[in-house]
């Protein structure tokens, strides 16, 4: 009986740590204190190949700028990366920013 009691404690627990990732607040406040614009943003999912669609759809990140972004994506994963992409055509990126554990992303000069 011991035995069940613990199994079924463990499940929940692991059950909980699922729910409680999925659950996770994924919006980020994204920065720009780089005295330059930011014409581009990406944010994919650490570990993939490829870069998502750009998030500034256009627009431009200009320095003392900010943009909230939700990268909830509906995969669960907390981990991402960013690139940041200048007018001058020179790019930023940071690896494996976890975006269920921040609130605030600055790109600084």
């Amino acid at each position: 009986m011991k035995n069940y009691i613990l199994a079924a404690s463990l499940l929940g627990l692991a059950v909980a740590s699922s729910v409680s990732a999925q659950a996770a607040d994924r919006k980020v406040t994204i920065k720009n204190e780089t005295g330059y614009a930011i014409v581009e943003f990406y944010g994919s999912n650490s570990g993939t190949e490829d870069w998502e669609e750009n998030i500034l759809g256009g627009q431009r990140l200009n320095h003392g700028d900010s943009i909230d972004v939700n990268f909830d994506d509906g995969t669960g994963n907390c981990m991402f990366d960013f690139l940041a992409v200048f007018e001058d055509g020179d790019q930023l990126t940071k690896e494996d920013v976890d975006v269920c554990k921040i609130g605030t992303f600055t790109f600084n000069e």
